[in-house]
């Protein structure tokens, strides 16, 4: 219940600052062009983003008669928790990992890597498939598309603006550096404060979708087990992606991407070692 409340608390925020930032740049007008692009964008997150997430992966869909286990485990998780059973893909990746995405319950997709089947015991395994159903169930895929979207409109917007008041800035207008120095400041500002309040939604997504995991699973430990083998493997052999593939680190159970000193600061996931404590609490 606290976690739903700071999700809708910090997408009330981003939604606001949105519109704020519109309102700024254009007044009555600019606040009205801040919604309308949110909508577009999130229209097009709800819809498309789970097939474009799977066609950037390589992701194929696996039929019942190739992998009847795992099949059977997701089956009887989804049941467990009341929603229609997923469809299963395996992603081209080498590192083990999964990720949950589709607009709804009747939509939704668990995607898994061929390692991930390899290193992971069956309860193991059953605990991060339980996180990646009550990502579904708790609609956070829907949640984190809107909160990526609504980050991304104001950073769009923020450039926008800069970019109009740099090339409609008058050559005798005496204020004109004051206002460079200003818009140029609002331009970096503006995406950080968004991304920060989108990491935030993530962030809170993950313990939510781990606590909620652990209990559709009744085995907190053995999911703190595969996170901690998950994050051990992320260390000693992390992806080196594209940042089109980076972007959608936010996805993964555990972030699969090499980290440098920036995407630790601005990491979609929290550490690991507070998500075990968590669960290890349970």
């Amino acid at each position: 219940m606290v976690n739903q409340l700071k999700t809708v608390l910090l997408l009330g925020g981003l939604t606001g600052f949105l519109v704020a930032v519109g309102y700024y740049f254009g007044g009555q007008q600019g606040a009205l062009m801040a919604l309308i692009l949110s909508a577009v964008m999130n229209f097009g997150a709800y819809w498309f983003s789970d097939k474009m997430v799977l066609a950037m992966y390589g992701a194929k869909e696996i039929p019942a008669t190739a992998n009847p286990a795992l099949h059977k485990l997701v089956g009887e998780l989804a049941s467990e928790a009341g929603i229609p059973k997923p469809r299963i893909f395996m992603v081209n990746l080498p590192v083990p990992n999964a990720f949950a995405t589709g607009r709804d319950v009747n939509h939704a997709v668990v995607a898994v890597s061929p390692k991930i089947l390899e290193i992971l015991e069956n309860r193991e395994l059953k605990g991060v498939l339980a996180h990646e159903l009550s990502h579904i169930t708790n609609r956070d895929m829907l949640v984190s598309s809107i909160a990526a979207t609504l980050a991304g409109a104001i950073s769009y917007l923020a450039q926008m603006a800069y970019w109009g008041g740099a090339l409609s800035g008058g050559r005798n207008d005496e204020n004109r550096g004051g206002n460079t120095f200003g818009m140029l400041a609002i331009l970096i500002l503006t995406p950080l404060i968004a991304t920060l309040l989108h990491l935030a939604i993530s962030r809170s997504r993950e313990f939510g979708a781990d606590e909620s995991g652990a209990k559709l699973s009744r085995q907190p430990l053995m999911l703190a087990r595969a996170l901690e083998k998950l994050d051990d493997y992320a260390k000693h052999r992390p992806l080196v992606g594209e940042p089109k593939h980076q972007a959608t680190a936010h996805l993964f159970i555990v972030n699969p991407f090499k980290a440098d000193l920036l995407t630790s600061l601005f990491s979609t996931h929290p550490p690991v070692q507070e998500r075990v404590k968590r669960l290890e609490a349970m």
